[in-house]
């Protein structure tokens, strides 16, 4: 009979290789959130400064990680060692790993680090230049957040209340500051880096009256927005539950669990404090005005989990709850504060949503502590959030303001007119009206196997006269429309199958037997009385004019009041610009 040998393992290994892989997986799960930002922040601008909206997102990333790299965690590494009473370390010796899995710890501080920033270009959004937000987050990530990190996680000045603070606060007050997984420090920080940014700018044109009451200034995608808050709040569990990094750890020559032993409370606060975050705002937005604002119910979700992130490890699951019910409710009485009584101009919400909600998330914390109420923790939590608040607006102020004071903190009047895709990047984020399956030519396009296509004229061809007489009588005709943007595709084909392709195409808005409606953009309900069309013209000469009404009229038909209207006109001359050309010739 053969005995089962137990396999000898170092326990070591397993704890090293499970801890690694857990916080990869987690730290692959934050950046993620990149996503979720991207598209949260474009659908709440208009469409005109959606490119620039998502250049901002791609290049806070980029710019931002490399100076994380080259200067912010050292300078957290310096700031915590200085600060906490610890010895002085140079600036760069956290960058000296002999082990390259000791970069794992960089990388996930550094996703934490990038969503601090993200977080202040949705304030500021529509009206910066582009130079102005880049060389704000390559400062933030290379020093402004670093130093509230060195304070804090870092050891330092405020210490962490992990059981090993030794700060000056916590020397002071017997107990340091306590946030988890960076419900002040990242997102606290970052709203209030956003709502300084905002008011050093100031607000888009337009968006206040000469007498101060706001006008409201619509996204362009309650879409994207909806689909940017998800894909957030899937990524957030990598962020709190990711942030008991270790798995495992080896107590007596045992395997044992690490910061794990938590994991179950810190998944369930988070999905609690998700949820009442968005019943908050939406409940507070019905009380205020009379309709469940989508925007806010998305908003409130993101700002119930910021409630929670700070203490989603130590409080019970009421306290969650609880915490992410009011940071979600606050969020329409902030925004509405900011935006009347400030006359801050925060685009994306980032202060209501990150700002307040990581405050307050923080100062909830010893309330619904497990081991009860703590006055010192209480203390501790007010100094810690004071810190934090006062360094952001200072450092923020600072930077911003002196790009103003150059002239060059945000774009000009022109360009902001005109919007910030074409002014700043030269691109239109949305360059096609109708569907590409016409040909501008009136032939239809047909995709070949070989990756080829070609064209079917016939249909251009102008139709025989029965009796023999010129179309039009021999004149030129303009047909002019003005139908809904959502058919003119259907009335191109309609106009290419009658053989009149040629026509300009321009976006308008304007009134008629439409009656007007009401519209809602968190919580500001405005009149819609000029709805939004799409100007159709077509010169014609040896096409009858009638029959370019009857194809218009095919395609743009819905059956609807604001369907549109459609005029012709007689036309006095036309000259080809190539050929000099004139009169039907030129048509």
């Amino acid at each position: 009979m053969i005995e089962a040998t137990p396999l000898q393992v170092d326990p070591e290994v397993i704890v090293d290789g499970v801890n690694l892989m857990w916080v990869l997986i987690a730290t692959f799960l934050i950046f993620f959130m990149h996503a979720g930002f991207a598209m949260l922040e474009a659908g709440q601008v208009r469409s005109k400064n959606v490119a620039n909206q998502l250049t901002k997102n791609l290049l806070t990333w980029s710019v931002g990680v490399i100076a994380f790299f080259f200067v912010g965690f050292g300078v957290n590494a310096l700031v915590g060692s200085v600060t906490g009473g610890g010895e002085f370390e140079s600036i760069f010796a956290a960058l000296d790993s002999s082990s390259p899995n000791d970069w794992v710890s960089w990388l996930f501080s550094a996703v934490f680090a990038m969503t601090a920033a993200t977080i202040v270009s949705g304030a500021v959004a529509g009206r910066a230049k582009l130079r102005a937000y880049v060389s704000y987050t390559l400062l933030l990530a290379a020093v402004i957040y670093p130093v509230v990190t060195g304070f804090t996680w870092g050891g330092g000045l405020l210490a962490i209340n992990d059981g090993a603070a030794n700060g000056y606060i916590a020397d002071v007050i017997g107990v340091g500051f306590s946030d988890f997984a960076g419900g002040m420090i990242v997102h606290g920080m970052g709203g209030i880096a956003g709502l300084t940014a905002a008011w050093i700018i100031g607000p888009r044109m337009d968006r206040y009256n000469s007498d101060g009451t706001p006008n409201v200034i619509p996204g362009h995608s309650l879409t994207f927005a909806a689909l940017g808050t998800l894909i957030l709040a899937f990524g957030w569990y990598g962020f709190n539950v990711g942030t008991a990094s270790t798995v495992f750890a080896v107590e007596g020559g045992e395997l044992v669990l690490g910061a794990y032993e938590t994991v179950g409370r810190v998944a369930l606060n988070t999905t609690l404090g998700m949820a009442a975050g968005a019943i908050g705002a939406g409940a507070v937005a019905l009380y205020m005005t009379g309709k469940v604002d989508t925007l806010y119910v998305a908003n409130g979700l993101l700002a119930g989990l910021v409630g929670v992130t700070a203490s989603a490890n130590v409080v019970t699951w009421y306290g969650g709850l609880l915490s992410g019910l009011i940071a979600g409710a606050q969020l329409p009485i902030v925004f509405s504060l900011v935006e009347k009584r400030l006359k801050i101009d925060d685009v994306c919400a980032v202060f209501p949503v990150h700002g307040s909600a990581g405050v307050i998330g923080a100062l909830l914390l010893p309330f619904f502590h497990v081991n009860g109420f703590s006055a010192d923790l209480l203390l501790a939590q007010i100094v810690g959030v004071t810190v934090i608040g006062v360094w952001t607006v200072a450092t923020t102020a600072v930077v911003f303001g002196a790009f103003k004071a150059v002239g060059q903190a945000r774009v000009s009047s022109d360009h902001e007119r005109e919007g910030l895709d074409v002014s700043e990047h030269g691109v239109d984020t949305y360059p096609e009206f109708g569907q590409p399956d016409v040909a501008t030519d009136g032939g239809e396009r047909e995709i070949r196997t070989d990756g080829g296509e070609r064209f079917d004229e016939s249909r251009s061809s102008s139709e025989l006269r029965s009796d023999g007489g010129a179309p039009n009588d021999g004149e030129i005709k303009m047909v002019t429309a003005i139908v809904r943007p959502d058919r003119l595709g259907a009335v191109k084909k309609e106009l290419a199958e009658a053989g009149a392709p040629s026509l300009t195409v321009t976006n308008v808005s304007g009134r008629g037997s439409q009656p007007a409606k009401k519209g809602q953009w968190r919580g500001e309900e405005y009149t819609v009385d000029l709805h939004q069309k799409v100007k159709i013209e077509c010169v014609v000469a040896d096409v009858p004019a009638e029959d370019v009404v009857d194809a218009i009229r095919e395609g743009a038909n819905t059956g609807e009041p604001g369907d549109g209207k459609i005029f012709v006109l007689p036309v006095e001359s036309a000259t080809q610009v190539r050929t000099g050309a004139t009169g039907t010739d030129a048509v």
